[in-house]
């Protein structure tokens, strides 16, 4: 059982559901997916599963040091000695390249493509790219996004203005996300010397202020969908879906002013855990208009 729970930690279960999640919706999302195939959902899931696995354990491999050094990573199984870097690595190619080919044999070459990539970009450019530059959370906004692009081509075939627009969608949200984390686990960030807040100095209104911009732009890209002729407002479905992004959107806003205005660490947890609810709903809210 230790075992296993070990396991678990590498791939960050939570966050990999969360990143899998928004894959399986955009799947649903694409307009070719007119009926539900829950054996494709299933092989989506896991081949997404094995992926997100990868990047997180080569993540943790690589940052064993750092992690062990920051009071909330240094009870990772690698940090903590638990597991050796030639079992995280050897579960990082077990898990990926399965997850790579389950995408490409049962989807498409072009989801497997892009899952690859979005692994890549991980685990071998935001990851060492965190000690140097705050635009780590940039290059990290990528593959946190491309998660989207994958479900959408997996259901879709290729990419299309949908597609771009999920993209688009989880790429904002990532910012006041985040920011959120960085702002709240700032001290522990900063002993390691991971630069992932936009000023220097931290946590400051600066930091804040691209929070709250980051949310206002979420808005109209949140309602995109709905003028492309992805979602629909002709039945109560689809105003029940548009009011539920309106309502999430507001709530995201308040959230990231109330941390403009607070300036404190209880405000950044509100934006953090805010933004864990903001994106499951919007999501699912896109999905109920073409159900």
């Amino acid at each position: 059982m230790k075992k296993i729970k070990d396991y678990l930690q590498l791939i960050k279960l939570s966050l990999s559901i969360m990143v899998v999640f928004s894959s399986v919706i955009s799947y649903l999302l694409a307009p070719k997916v007119v009926e539900y195939d829950w054996v494709m959902i299933l092989l989506l899931f896991a081949g997404g599963m094995l992926v997100t696995g990868s990047a997180n354990a080569i993540n943790q491999v690589v940052e064993k040091d750092t992690d062990a050094r920051m009071k909330r990573t240094a009870k990772r199984p690698v940090a903590a000695g638990r597991m050796s870097v030639q079992e995280g690595w050897a579960f990082a190619i077990v898990a990926g390249a399965p997850g790579v080919f389950i995408l490409g044999n049962y989807f498409n070459w072009l989801a497997a493509g892009l899952a690859a990539f979005s692994l890549f970009l991980y685990a071998f450019i935001y990851t060492p790219l965190k000690k140097v530059n705050s635009i780590a959370v940039l290059m990290g906004a990528v593959p946190g996004a491309l998660p989207c692009l994958i479900g959408w081509a997996a259901g879709n075939d290729k990419l299309s203005m949908g597609g771009w627009v999920l993209f688009a969608l989880q790429f904002l949200w990532q910012f006041p996300h985040f920011w959120a984390i960085a702002w709240i686990a700032h001290k522990d960030y900063s002993s390691v010397g991971f630069k992932l807040l936009p000023a220097e100095k931290g946590p400051t209104k600066f930091t804040a202020l691209q929070t709250v911009i980051y949310s206002l732009l979420l808005l109209p890209v949140t309602l995109i969908p709905y003028y492309i002729g992805m979602c629909s407002v002709n039945d109560v479905k689809g105003i029940i879906s548009l009011a539920l992004i309106v309502l999430a959107n507001v709530f995201m806003i308040l959230r990231s002013v109330k941390l403009y205005r607070e300036m404190d660490v209880k405000s950044a947890r509100r934006v953090m855990f805010g933004s864990y609810m903001y994106l499951p709903v919007v999501l699912l809210a896109l999905l109920l208009s073409k159900i």
